[in-house]
């Protein structure tokens, strides 16, 4: 992408209603432009980081065998009214009322949408066990929206729901989503802990959620230092039929937030308790037949027998996530985006737009990165060399490959990795052989 042409309307001052680091950078990157309080438009470069967060989340669930489907954002009330909660989330909740007088709502969750589905066509057990999902907008009506896209009242969830025919099943379905959320954020670059967790409105007596550690987090955590050293995606198994020895091994290491972490009873000793901050990105319940025996969500056991599903709900906060990366990655000079899901690959700095040899060979390099599959932001703007500079570390491409005159004199172009600011000068084809590599 050339950026001469790029959507993308950086800002130089920071806005006076961003309180938090992600909020600033994403407004000042222009990833996002908001339009209401709690609600904002995606902007190309915004865009496409949510994307790949989003393509993430989905390669990993469907690793896991949940297979994705999309409700709908408008819900029916009766539906909530079967299930005993339309009055739990209060003024949360958006309802609407349409041209027929017929109650709706836009949906802040999906437990009842999707029981009602599975009731309408899995009569038997032989059809479990199902687990689906979708990524989906969301709308929870926040009486004090603030921090940008980390609470916001519309985001984007990816929320799936599991379905078995005994407790011990639904417990095998919990912990392979367990897994696939602990392989999702590493893959993303994140340090995520699972901390037991309040049920909540949501209901169930077991539950997860996930707090990735960053600086600038919401709330305290403590944990023993083996999470840090945990690598999930080379020590964690397959998504095996058995998963019970990880399960416990993982959520035998201490983890608590502040309101639930007692100094006096903590079992992990100071020299291997670890104080940090955390933001939470995910959270997993298993909660029963909470809603299926309500709403008459049935299948015809072995003998004939009419049994109750057990169910499970999982949900990742997939817009919350963009901030949450951000206030996990940063410095000064803007966002730094890890590889897996930075906005492009590589940002090709052309230092003297108008030079013909400069410019003859930045058109060879874009041509070749593109070809060899690499995303490349192409900074052929007629800018001051510092104001390149200062967007492409704002932005934070994880590599800027610099180009101009002086160097071409050389036949060398400058490489620097945005994540530690390391520079080397090589030639064009050691640079291209590096970055195509």
């Amino acid at each position: 992408m050339r950026l001469s042409s790029f959507f993308m309307p950086t800002l130089k001052e920071t806005p006076t209603e961003a309180q938090i680091v992600s909020h600033r950078l994403m407004l000042r990157a222009g990833m996002i432009r908001q339009t209401s309080a709690g609600i904002y438009a995606w902007l190309p470069l915004g865009y496409r980081v949510l994307r790949k967060i989003e393509q993430i989340v989905r390669e990993e669930q469907d690793a896991a065998g949940a297979q994705e489907l999309l409700m709908p954002t408008i819900q029916s009330a009766d539906l909530w009214r079967e299930s005993g909660r339309y009055d739990d989330y209060g003024k949360e909740m958006l309802r609407i009322t349409d041209r027929h007088d017929r109650e709706m709502l836009f949906g802040p969750t999906n437990e009842e949408m999707i029981t009602d589905i599975f009731r309408a066509f899995v009569k038997s057990y032989r059809q479990l066990p199902l687990n689906l999902y979708h990524i989906q907008w969301k709308f929870r009506d926040e009486i004090r929206p603030r921090f940008g896209v980390m609470r916001g009242r519309e985001f984007l969830m990816k929320d799936a729901y599991s379905f078995d025919i005994d407790p011990a099943s639904a417990r095998r379905a919990y912990q392979r989503m367990f897994l696939a959320y602990l392989r999702t954020f590493a893959r993303m670059g994140l340090k995520a802990i699972p901390m037991r967790a309040d049920t909540g409105p949501i209901g169930g007596d077991l539950s997860h959620e996930f707090i990735i550690l960053a600086e600038t987090g919401e709330s305290g955590v403590f944990c023993h230092k083996d999470w840090l050293s945990l690598d999930v995606l080379k020590d964690a198994p397959g998504f095996a039929d058995d998963l019970q020895p990880f399960f416990d091994r993982t959520t035998a290491i201490y983890a608590a937030t502040d309101e639930k972490h007692d100094a006096a009873t903590c079992p992990v000793p100071e020299s291997d308790l670890v104080s940090a901050r955390g933001i939470e990105v995910g959270h997993i319940f298993n909660f029963g037949t909470k809603y299926s025996k309500p709403m008459n969500a049935v299948v015809a056991g072995p003998n004939g027998e009419s049994i109750p599903v057990e169910m499970g709900s999982y949900g990742i906060g997939v817009s919350r996530l963009m901030g949450a990366i951000i206030e996990a990655s940063h410095d000064d000079n803007g966002i730094i985006w890890p590889d897996a899901v930075a906005p492009f690959d590589v940002g090709l700095v052309n230092l003297k737009s108008g030079d013909a040899e400069t410019d003859r060979v930045c058109a060879d390099l874009y041509a070749k990165l593109q070809t060899a599959g690499r995303e490349v932001a192409y900074d052929d703007r007629e800018e001051r060399p510092g104001a390149k500079f200062a967007d492409m570390d704002l932005i934070g491409v994880p590599w800027q490959l610099v180009v101009g005159p002086r160097g071409l004199k050389t036949g060398v172009v400058e490489l620097k990795r945005r994540a530690t600011g390391e520079k080397e000068e090589l030639s064009i084809d050691a640079a291209l052989a590096k970055l195509a590599g």
